[in-house]
């Protein structure tokens, strides 16, 4: 939920203006990994994998997107 205050602020943002110059310098999206493209790839996993996967992540403090690509190039190497 959004409290009070914080729609408060965000109409006082708003009514102030936006600075565009620095609106368009963040860009758009997520950082890019690299030079090239990323694709994404739908992968069906069981409760307890996925389980397996969050205690790896949390422990490494790393997203679970961060520790499966990790896993997937040990066992590319």
């Amino acid at each position: 939920m959004v409290s009070e205050e914080q729609v408060r602020q965000w109409a006082d943002e708003a009514e102030t203006g936006y600075d565009v110059e620095e609106m368009k310098r963040r860009g758009r999206g997520r950082p890019g990994r690299g030079a090239e493209p990323m694709q994404v790839v739908a992968v069906r996993l069981t409760a307890e994998e996925v389980a397996a996967v969050d205690a790896i992540a949390a422990r490494e403090h790393i997203s679970r997107s961060e520790a499966i690509r990790r896993a997937l190039a040990g066992f590319a190497a």
